[in-house]
């Protein structure tokens, strides 16, 4: 039965409830920050749970009294609502028994580079990163600038930022992957459509304490920023490039006038980074996994096209066609393309666990 599935989490609720109150917990700041994010994943399935196993009290009661001659329709009408009910939180449920992805609640660092096309793939990553821009704002997420290069045409060569908010990689970690962009360019004299490309990467925003990082595996230069920047970025030793030795990954920040916040952005973003590799190894070995994804694989793969003469929109990962390329760049609409790639996450799962 389903209300037996429910009882390890109610029990593990109540278990971590105790810890967190225990000495031993409360002196040790990393353990009970732990205990407490485990908590908290659990509470919206317990809180489910007990409203579950209210109702069925509830129905088991309204049965026993069917065959009482004075309860017996008013048993019948209040089933006539309980049942149904039923039905809606058990589905509830079997969502929220979906193993959860560890990495939902955290914030992201995201990174958009420009790829085939020159400068038109260059002005559509600015293109992106500002419809990325106006989903946060409806979302009340908070964008900071990790480091950018822009384009002389427009745009971007390429640009790193932090996005904060409730539930960011949830939402935006199926955007990683290749994006295509097929439009006339304003440089285009006889109006010919080009077909351009870009790469976004979306990686989780990790705590120090998380990925360790040993001093001796760093590489780090500090040189003259270039480009422009106003006043001074580009005529001290500001920008940072650090090199992570064991693994080659090169971060390179001057975007700031400080030698430190660039060195300290660039840490971040490096963190993030051996982050997100070590999960693609962890995929990589559990084949089970790796199928049951959507859009956390192979990054190479091309996800969406984006052609504006025919104002359409399709991700490929889902054969999810749309004819409102417009309003979902403004951001307003960036939903029609999230919630199905969520659901068809969420529907693999279910038929991988036989929910």
């Amino acid at each position: 039965m389903l209300a037996d599935k429910l009882t390890p989490f109610i029990n593990r609720y109540n278990e971590l409830s105790e810890l967190l109150s225990s000495p031993d917990i409360t002196s040790d700041i990393k353990r009970m920050t732990e205990l407490s994010k485990e908590q908290s994943s659990l509470l919206p399935i317990v809180e489910k749970a007990k409203e579950y196993k209210a109702l069925l009290e509830e129905i088991t009661d309204s049965k026993e009294m069917l065959s009482d001659l004075e309860m017996g329709d008013m048993a019948k009408e209040e089933l006539k609502e309980l049942e149904p009910k039923k039905a809606t939180i058990e589905e509830e449920i079997k969502m929220l028994l979906l193993p959860k992805d560890p990495n939902d609640d955290r914030n992201i660092i995201v990174e958009l580079r420009a790829g085939a096309g020159g400068d038109e793939a260059a002005i559509f990553v600015g293109d992106l990163f500002d419809a990325y821009t106006r989903y946060a704002d409806l979302k009340g997420w908070k964008i900071e600038l990790m480091s950018t290069s822009p384009s002389d045409a427009g745009g971007y060569k390429e640009v790193v930022a932090l996005i904060k908010g409730e539930q960011v990689y949830s939402r935006l970690k199926y955007e990683g992957g290749t994006h295509r962009v097929q439009r006339v360019p304003q440089t285009e004299s006889q109006g010919r459509v080009h077909t351009s490309a870009i790469t976004v990467a979306v990686m989780p925003e990790v705590d120090d304490v998380e990925i360790e990082i040993n001093d001796n595996d760093l590489k780090i230069d500090v040189m003259r920023s270039s480009g422009c920047g106003g006043q001074s970025v580009n005529t001290t030793d500001s920008a940072v490039r650090i090199t992570h030795l064991p693994t080659g990954l090169v971060v390179t920040n001057q975007d700031q006038k400080s030698q430190h916040k660039n060195r300290e952005k660039a840490m971040k973003v490096l963190k993030a980074r051996l982050y997100d590799l070590q999960m693609q190894e962890a995929q990589a070995e559990d084949a089970a996994q790796r199928a049951a994804q959507v859009g956390t694989g192979d990054r190479s793969g091309r996800i969406r096209t984006y052609n504006y003469p025919q104002n359409r929109i399709s991700d490929h990962r889902i054969n999810l066609t749309l004819y409102r390329l417009n309003e979902i760049m403004s951001g307003g609409l960036f939903d029609e393309i999230i919630e199905p790639l969520i659901a068809d996450h969420q529907a693999k799962i279910v038929e991988a666990a036989g929910l």
